[in-house]
């Protein structure tokens, strides 16, 4: 029978919980990374370029260039672009998770070991116009272009309860809404002759990310509950900024022929530095009660990586463009996201000092490189008088997630999109279509190999065997829908060289 704990014992008890709850904002943050096209979107972006396959950097000609190849603004002349997509997301997870069985009196494994498997859960997202809208304006041989867009990224939410009991992902993410974030910049590009064309851009990733997470203020060494026991959990919501992120991309387009297009770009690095605020209900257990939390400020910093785009366009005919693109994005950047508590503490915990002060918190995140391949063609016609294109694409890209870090959190797998689109021209308008299809690639994390421990912020005593909340079967799949329009202020002199094909 297990004994009760002695007085130390349960100080020490007590103490891990309080830093435990009071840590729930770095767990958090997690899920509150702004993303790239791998890691943390899930798509690429912009009505005319997904209808490529986002193969858009080379062939790279109107407003669309921004986010891809800013070159291609030196062949958009006088043009206002504003397009806006729907990002359906869903994924599945089913949590499997090793249950050790435990010596009551002194907390330590015996040695016998089972795997519990957990009920399956869906993620979804809301239906959220994600947009675009540049305008570019030629002052001689350059073209400026102040432009606003948002990232593809899925604003995701999970169920708080399944069957009556809480949700087996709960200590991961329970929902992201409340998030808002866009990317706001100024671009220009200078045409060299009719050979060469530069472009560059500095821009800055603004807004909030707000999510909400549940953790358990369950030790490892359980001697008074156990590690998912439900009136141990601790709920928190979690907002981030004002982010301020700043960042910049550089371009080239050599035009080799009227048949052949190189280009290639380079999006750099950002740095995330931002306040944030975590606000947490503390768990029913009676060594809680009259316990509160005083304090609720801190900063988050973390790194996103630098982006790499080549490709080569050809135009066998006047009217027809194929595209081959590649993409290497250095997500091995993201390896740790950074808390530092302002004056964060909990009060009042039984058997504890009366203020305990929060020390910072380093989480592990684990990400690589990542890269892709993409093809994409326009074939434009003449119908009933009017001028149409249409427009196909595909690409593969490969997870920036090893899967013993993947987790609902930030649910990145190997992944194939398939892309169909159009535009119509009349006059000086054109109106932009793209239907797409992400397939996520079913990823299994075996819980014996599984790396996301529930956090434990006693750096001076980590466990040793830690409560591991990441393992299990991961899908993920999106369909992505937008309409967009682009109005010619100024007409191009040959057909050919019309934007937008």
């Amino acid at each position: 029978m297990a004994q009760p704990p002695r007085p130390a014992t349960l100080r020490s008890w007590c103490a891990r919980r309080a830093l435990a709850c009071s840590a729930l904002a770095a767990a958090a943050l997690g899920s509150a990374s702004p993303a790239r096209a791998a890691g943390l979107y899930f798509s690429d972006r912009g009505v005319r370029p997904l209808g490529r396959g986002g193969a858009f950097v080379a062939g790279a000609d109107d407003g669309g260039a921004v986010t891809y190849n800013p070159a291609g603004l030196a062949f958009a002349g006088n043009q206002l672009l504003a397009d806006f997509s729907w990002l359906q997301y869903s994924s599945t997870y089913q949590r499997k998770t090793i249950v050790r069985q435990v010596d009551p009196n002194t907390g330590q494994p015996t040695g016998f070991e089972s795997i519990q498997t957990f009920p399956e859960v869906e993620g979804t997202s809301p239906v959220l116009p994600i947009p675009t809208l540049v305008y570019s304006h030629p002052i001689g041989d350059l073209v400026v272009a102040p432009a606003v867009w948002a990232p593809y990224a899925a604003i995701t939410s999970y169920p708080e309860r399944v069957g009556g009991q809480p949700a087996p992902q709960r200590y991961s993410l329970i929902t992201l809404d409340g998030s808002a974030l866009a990317v706001g910049g100024l671009y220009a590009a200078y045409r060299f002759g009719e050979t060469l064309a530069i472009g560059a851009g500095v821009e800055a990733l603004a807004g909030y990310f707000q999510t909400s997470v549940a953790f358990s203020a369950c030790v490892p060494d359980r001697f008074l509950c156990a590690p998912e026991q439900p009136d141990y959990d601790a709920y928190s919501q979690l907002r981030v900024g004002p982010i301020v992120a700043p960042s910049g991309i550089l371009g080239a387009t050599w035009v080799a022929s009227d048949a052949l297009r190189v280009g290639a770009s380079f999006h750099l690095p950002s740095w995330i530095d931002a306040p944030a605020t975590v606000d947490v209900r503390l768990p029913t257990a009676s060594v809680f009660d009259g316990a509160r939390q005083d304090g609720n400020r801190g900063r988050v910093a973390f790194e996103l990586p630098w982006i790499a785009r080549a490709g080569v366009e050809v135009r066998p005919a006047e009217a027809l463009r194929v595209e081959a693109a590649f993409v290497y994005e250095a997500w091995s950047v993201h390896d740790s996201i950074r808390l530092e508590p302002e004056g964060v503490a909990l009060l009042n915990v039984q058997a504890f000092p009366e203020r305990y002060s929060v020390a910072p918190i380093e989480l592990p995140r684990g990400f690589q490189d990542a890269w892709s391949v993409r093809v994409g063609a326009e074939y434009g016609f003449e119908l009933e008088g009017y001028r149409l294109v249409s427009r196909a694409g595909v690409n593969y890209e490969k997870s920036a997630i090893p899967p013993e870090y993947l987790s609902v959190t930030t649910v990145d797998l190997d992944k194939v999109t398939l892309a169909i689109g159009g535009g119509l021209h009349i006059g000086r308008w054109r109106f932009d279509a793209v239907v797409g299809q992400v397939l996520g690639a079913p990823q299994k994390v075996d819980p014996r190999r599984a790396a996301i421990a529930q956090v434990n912020p006693v750096q001076a005593n980590p466990s040793e065997n830690p409560n591991i909340v990441n393992g299990g079967s991961y899908g993920a799949n999106a369909g992505v829908f937008g309409v967009g329009l682009v109005y010619q202020l100024d007409s191009p002199e040959e057909p050919k060289t019309k934007p937008g094909g």
